[in-house]
This record gives C-alpha cells, sequence and structure tokens, in this order.
C-alpha cells in the first residue's frame, strides 16, 4: 500500500502583514494576517504541544510565537509587521521576548486593543452588617 505524503503549504509571498495576539486566562492565540484582514497563518498553544494548564504559560507563548515568526519569515518573506494585543493573560511577555529573539523583522507599530468596560449594569450593593 502506497504511503501518504504530506504535501507542504502554499503561502502567499508579502513584506508587510499585522499579528494578533490574543491571551486570556487560559492560552493564547497568535493570527498572522495581511493589511487587510485576510488570515495567512496561526495556531494556538495546543497547537504547538501544551495541553491543559501548560497552555496559559509565557513559554508556551514563547514557543507559538517563535514557530510562527520562523514561518512568516522564511516563507512567507515577511519584512515589518504590526502586533495587535488583546486580552489579559501571562501570555503577553512570552511573545515579546520571542519577538525579540527572533530579530531581522522589524516592528511598525504595537496597539493595545483589550476591550474594557465602562458604564454597564448596576454593581451589588455591599452587604449589611
Amino acid at each position: 500500500m502506497a504511503e501518504k505524503v504530506a504535501k507542504k503549504k502554499k503561502y502567499p509571498k508579502m513584506s508587510k502583514g499585522v499579528l494578533h495576539v490574543h491571551t486570556s486566562e487560559n492560552n493564547t492565540v497568535i493570527t498572522l494576517t495581511d493589511e487587510s484582514g485576510n488570515k495567512i497563518l496561526g495556531n494556538g498553544t495546543g497547537n504547538v504541544g501544551f495541553k491543559g494548564a501548560k497552555e496559559n504559560t509565557p513559554y508556551a507563548a514563547e514557543v507559538l510565537a517563535r514557530s510562527l515568526l520562523k514561518i512568516a519569515k522564511d516563507e512567507i518573506g515577511l519584512k515589518e509587521f504590526g502586533i495587535i494585543f488583546r486580552g489579559i493573560g501571562m501570555g503577553r511577555d512570552g511573545v515579546f521576548k520571542a519577538i525579540n529573539d527572533i530579530g531581522l523583522i522589524d516592528i511598525t507599530y504595537i496597539k493595545e486593543a483589550t476591550p474594557l468596560q465602562f458604564g454597564g449594569c448596576k454593581g451589588i450593593r455591599p452587604k449589611r452588617m
């Protein structure tokens, strides 16, 4: 019986992109898009080999960012990108560390897009003692 050979995925060539980093309390998801917002590649920390409680660590986010940036640099030909951070999680530090270690890719901007609540519903009144 013939063995199946996995095809190597073809990525479009581009020089500019946007790196969307979504960190939550449980996971980190990184997506690389072009400037108009079309997804080029993306993964979560589970796809890199971390499961359960290890998904939300800075090290898991660092490994994920390194793998995605390596593909972006080598196969896509990315020269510069902007970063959009969303959410509060421990993975933010790991992503910064991976970006600094990779080098040779220029960062045009870093944007904070974490949604913050203001106004909203009336809060719970304090208990009387």
